[in-house]
């Protein structure tokens, strides 16, 4: 699963990003996306990182992509609780 978390101070910029991160993942908090990835999915979002949002990022302007691996432990409270389990319907 990756992690994107971002600051991104352009309001068009920041829904621009927004809205490429909804094709791959959802978003948990505003500014943070789960994404569960495959490889090609994480050399997509970095590719269109660095060669197209790279250069319209201002000098304030952050992401951060965490890579985490099937170990990692997830612990949720409150409304997050409610999606830690996922249906499957046969």
């Amino acid at each position: 699963m990756l992690l994107v978390s971002y600051d991104i101070s352009n309001n068009k910029l920041r829904t621009k990003f927004s809205k490429f991160l909804e094709k791959y993942g959802h978003r948990i908090q505003y500014s943070l996306f789960e994404i569960h990835n495959s490889d090609s999915y994480l050399e997509k979002i970095q590719s269109k990182i660095e060669n197209y949002f790279g250069e319209l990022f201002e000098q304030s302007d952050s992401v951060y992509i965490f890579e985490l691996s099937k170990t990692c432990k997830k612990t949720s409270y409150g409304y997050a609780k409610n999606e830690e389990s996922e249906f499957i319907i046969f």
